[in-house]
């Protein structure tokens, strides 16, 4: 009966501590490196957010050693083909044409453009994310980077990246909430909020937005409340090693 009786203490205490534990928001702002002003607006976002940073554009370097010095996380937003390809006849994305080979040097290339990186998520890549072969090969490569990690920014419900990651060992993540596919203020808004349920019911919540004024201007408004509101804001890596 003692046992018993110290046992159910300890998992008194234990579910105490756990519910204690705010719920955790990590947001990642998106295709950084041509627009260096808004570049730059979202550097300044206070707390610790993500940014992600398109290879090979005119301001990604300058951007990402912005970043660093603000204390902000750097990842590659690594550019991957989509099912309707608005930039076909771009030569930095990675398609399905890319050989293993063709991947590793591209994926080198890109992450010489973008100094201070800690991980990678996909620009795009609705056809790309669901072909095994080529998520292979990304984790392959990310495993090659000390200590990266991958977030899925899930632009199609079919993506295989996220299990392919778990199986080779990358550390990753999902992205659950897009913040701006509407750019209207009410839309931008109301995914805020939908962010704040899905923290509140799994502990844990993951959003990409985009350097849009309309998603800034209501970051910059938002992000000061989340401590009063209970949330605790985080970089992905800190999301990553709670788990």
């Amino acid at each position: 009966m003692t046992r018993l009786i110290v046992a159910g203490l300890a998992l008194l205490f234990c579910n105490i501590g756990h519910a204690s534990e705010p719920p955790r928001i990590a947001i990642i702002i998106d295709d950084l490196g041509y627009e260096r002003a808004a570049g730059e607006r979202a550097i300044g976002l206070p707390g610790a957010l993500t940014v992600a940073i398109l290879p090979n554009t005119p301001s990604a370097r300058a951007l990402a050693d912005a970043a660093h010095a603000s204390g902000k996380e750097v990842i590659v937003h690594l550019p991957l083909q989509a099912v309707e390809d608005e930039e076909a006849g771009d030569d930095t994305h990675i398609d399905i044409d890319t050989t293993a080979a063709e991947f590793a040097s591209a994926f080198d290339a890109a992450l010489a453009s973008v100094p201070h990186a800690v991980g990678v998520n996909n620009h795009r890549g609705s056809l790309l994310t669901r072909h095994p072969g080529h998520m292979q090969w990304l984790m392959d490569n990310i495993r090659r980077q000390p200590n990266w990690y991958f977030v899925d920014s899930y632009t199609t419900h079919l993506s295989v990246a996220l299990r392919i990651a778990e199986e080779s060992g990358v550390p990753a993540l999902k992205r659950d909430v897009f913040l701006d596919s509407s750019r209207e203020p009410d839309d931008i808004q109301r995914e805020i909020e939908r962010l704040k349920l899905k923290a509140k019911r799994n502990g844990r919540a993951v959003a990409i937005g985009h350097p849009y004024p309309e998603t800034l201007a209501a970051l910059e408004a938002a992000l000061p409340q989340l401590a009063r509101e209970g949330f605790e804001l985080v970089s992905v890596s800190s999301l990553i090693r709670m788990n």
